[in-house]
């Protein structure tokens, strides 16, 4: 599914797009996620981006702004019932490294399995509770996860 989706984000964004990269916990082999794809574009300019919004539309996808992250661009399809994420950032963002970083390390540690399953089970109909409850992992790890990349990319 990431690979025609992300066949369809090469046609909206053409040259503007620098990179796609398959984020998020569907990311991870054999790590519980809710069924939602996040796909991750790297593009030249940020303010271009504004110009694919009827594009995307027309893909089934719905305008979110920046959505809490300055200088990202988000994009969800399916409503209520999502499928997939994009984020799209900037050439040189911090949070493309973030991302990427945080799901590598996570190929590797799997460590992050625990606490969602956990958080799952203690809120099954309050996505608010489970998110609020990860954070502060999610937040940690991060930090162990950029360090690690960095590491591993000057090998």
């Amino acid at each position: 599914m990431f690979a025609k989706e992300a066949e369809k984000m090469k046609q909206v964004f053409g040259k503007e797009c620098l990179r796609i990269d398959r984020i998020g916990n569907t990311a991870i082999p054999e790590m519980s996620a809710k069924p939602i794809i996040d796909i991750l574009l790297e593009v030249h300019h940020i303010d271009h981006v504004d110009q694919y919004h009827k594009a995307m539309a027309e893909l089934g996808y719905q305008t979110m702004g920046e959505n809490g992250i300055p200088q990202r661009r988000f994009f969800q399809k399916g409503g209520d019932e999502r499928t997939h994420h994009v984020h799209v950032f900037p050439a040189g963002s911090e949070h493309i490294v973030r991302h990427i970083a945080f799901k590598e390390y996570m190929k590797e540690a799997k460590a992050y399995n625990r606490p969602k399953i956990s958080l799952a089970k203690q809120f099954p109909n309050d996505i608010q509770a489970y998110i609020k409850g990860k954070e502060a992992f999610v937040r940690e790890t991060e930090k162990k996860a950029l360090a690690w990349y960095r590491q591993k990319q000057r090998r």
